[in-house]
Formats: C-alpha cells, structure tokens, sequence
C-alpha cells in the first residue's frame, strides 16, 4: 500500500509569543468591547505559547486591501512552499538520499488562505527542475481538513500509479486573512488560534524506486473516508466579501465533535474489522485545546493519545490544513512497532471529516 516517506516544513519567519498577540488584540479590539479582559482569556486558556507569521507584527496593525494582502499570499507561499520541497526530498532525518525533483510524478497543492491562477505549484515549478510532464493537482477549500484530505487524494493517486512519486504541499498563511476592521468575537477567537505553516509530505507507490529510507518501519495508508454533515455551511469557513476573507467559526464545534465524529470513526473502523482499541498513535489535527478533548472524549482516548497534536498546537497554534501535516512529521520521528495501527483524522468546511487508517509496515 502507499506509503508516507518524508515530511518537510517551510515555517514562516516570524515567531511570536502568545503573550506578545495578545496585547496586539487588546490594543485592536479594546474600543469594541466593555469586557476585553474577559475576552482576551482565550488567548491564556487554548493552551498556546507560540506561533509563527508571514509577516512582523507591525504589518498586522496596518490597513491593507484584498489585492495587497493577496499578492503578499502569492509572494510567500511560492518561498515558504520551496523550502518545504526542499527539506522533504533532500538527504535528511527519513532519507538516506536525496529524491531529485524531476523524479516527481504529480503534486497536490492545498490551501485556503490566498488566490492564484496560475496556482502556487505551477509558479515554484517554474524555480526548481521539475519535469513539465508533472501533473498538478490545486485543491482550495478545504480548510482545516485540508491536509488530510489531501493525503488521502495523494493515497488514491498511488493506488492508481503504484510506480509514482507524489508530493503533498499545504500552504495556509491565515494571518494575511486578518480583518482589522471586523470586529467581531469569531475574528477575535480567530486571532487568539490561527498562525501560518507550510508542510510538504513525499509518498510513493508500492512499486516506485529509488527511494532509500532511513526509517525501519514508515505508516502505509490502508484506507479513507470522506464524510460531509449535510446542511452545516455556516460552522466553519470563509466569508468573502470586498476586503477579502472574514473568519466563521463556530463555537460549536466541539460540541459537534464529541456527538457526532465519533460514529464516524466508529464506522470507518468497522469496514477493517478494528475498534477504537486497536488504535495506538492518534495523528489528529488540533483545531484548538477543546476540540482535542472532545476527540479524547468520544473517541475514549487518554492525553497520551494527543500528546504530540498538542505539543504541535502549543509550538505552532492552528496552522489551518498544514497543522495535521506538522503532527504526522512528529510521529514520523518515532520509532513505532510494526503492524501498529494509527489514525489521521481533521475536521474542515462543509462540515466535513476526513479519516485515513495507518499500518507501520516494513
């Protein structure tokens, strides 16, 4: 089955402290609300202490139009998505060699945070040598989802191509979304949980060659499913108006979580004769302290169990489809027993899910 090999991050430059946002929200949102203080303990109480943007704070005070912050989106996707590229193929902590880049069949790109055509992958295609047979495949929309998503589209590509190379590339800048003029609680909870990451995933078929692993044993996709909750466009996602993309998100979600993902899962595993107990490693994408609880919840899991998401949600915050790619790299580095089961799972517009079943495999 189709496996991950490598996984390469290109992480924006700027690292801030939460403690530094948050007096960035104070000084944005103060003359909007008589309880400000009240408000601002969700930047203390979702459990992150740093986070990394596209552009120095002092950008973020500033008005900026839809053009400007777009054309800010193309200029650091294309630097940001190549450094992921790079730190994927090249020699380094999963490869004993490095992938030469025309050796790459196709490459899926996500996001959901900026606009291009031509689409951010043909525009880094046209910086390094890949061959210009490479299929490109942009996916936009899928938000927090999106990562997952997106392996799982890559998985299929592999199942039908078992001989190809693929590269999956999230780029979300959520921070180049921020609406200085909106004013509202769902902008100020987003300013409290989105950052911007980038991440890049190298999988192959099961017949490609050349590809020289230092890992013992690497997780094989066995399985997806895709689910949409019917009638649920207003949880989560984009308004897009004049000014660009403003912020819904709902504070529901975590309620929708615990009543309604874990039939999901329950489900998906039953199509493999598993259950929730067969499943050791929980690759789960942390759209914020309370909805990794509410997974733990209905999924009946322990901390431990999404111990590496939230080291992942504190070091880096809610990095939109990239964020499930960041914690999968996590659990890359580890060494796992063979024949352990896993499970990707992310939550995004639509309402959506998308699970993949793993296997650590030889």
């Amino acid at each position: 089955m189709p496996k991950v090999i490598s996984v390469g991050v290109g992480t924006p430059p700027h690292k801030l402290l939460q403690e530094e946002t948050l007096r960035f929200a104070r000084e944005m949102f103060s003359s909007s609300f008589s309880d400000i203080e009240r408000l601002l303990k969700v930047f203390q109480n979702g459990d992150i202490k740093t986070r990394y943007f596209a552009q120095p704070l002092d950008w973020y005070k500033e008005n900026h139009t839809f053009e400007e912050k777009n054309e800010a989106f193309i200029h650091n996707a294309v630097e940001f998505g190549i450094n992921a590229i790079k730190e994927c193929i090249r020699e380094n902590e999963f490869l004993e060699k490095t992938v030469p880049v025309e050796e790459i069949d196709a490459i899926f790109f996500i996001s959901t945070t900026g606009l291009s055509t031509p689409s951010i992958e043909a525009r880094i295609m046209n910086r390094l040598p890949f061959s210009p047979h490479t299929k490109r495949i942009p996916i936009w929309g899928l938000g927090c989802a999106g990562g997952a998503s997106g392996l799982a589209r890559a998985y299929e590509y592999c199942l039908a191509y078992p001989k190809a190379k693929v590269l999956l590339l999230s780029v979300e800048l959520c921070s180049l979304t921020f609406q200085r003029d909106d004013q509202s609680k769902s902008n100020l909870v987003g300013t409290s949980l989105f950052s911007d990451g980038v991440a890049c995933v190298l999988l192959t078929g099961d017949e490609a060659t050349g590809i020289h692993s230092k890992k013992k044993r690497l997780p094989s996709i066995k399985g997806v499913e895709s689910t949409l909750m019917p009638n649920s466009e207003d949880v989560m996602g984009w308004d897009i108006r004049n000014n660009g993309l403003y912020v819904v998100f709902s504070r529901d979600i975590p309620s929708i979580v615990r009543s309604w993902l874990g039939d999901q899962v329950k489900g998906f595993l039953k199509k493999y004769s598993l259950t929730e107990q067969h499943i050791k490693h929980f690759v789960a994408h942390p759209g914020g302290k309370k909805v990794l609880k509410a997974y733990r919840e209905t999924l009946n899991f322990s901390e431990e169990m999404t111990e590496i998401s939230s080291h992942v949600l504190q070091s880096f915050g809610n990095m939109s489809s990239a964020t499930v790619l960041y914690v999968l790299k996590e659990f890359l580095q580890k060494e796992i027993i063979e024949q352990d089961y896993g499970i990707v799972t992310a939550l995004g517009p639509g309402f959506s899910s998308e699970l993949l079943l793993l296997k650590w495999e030889v």
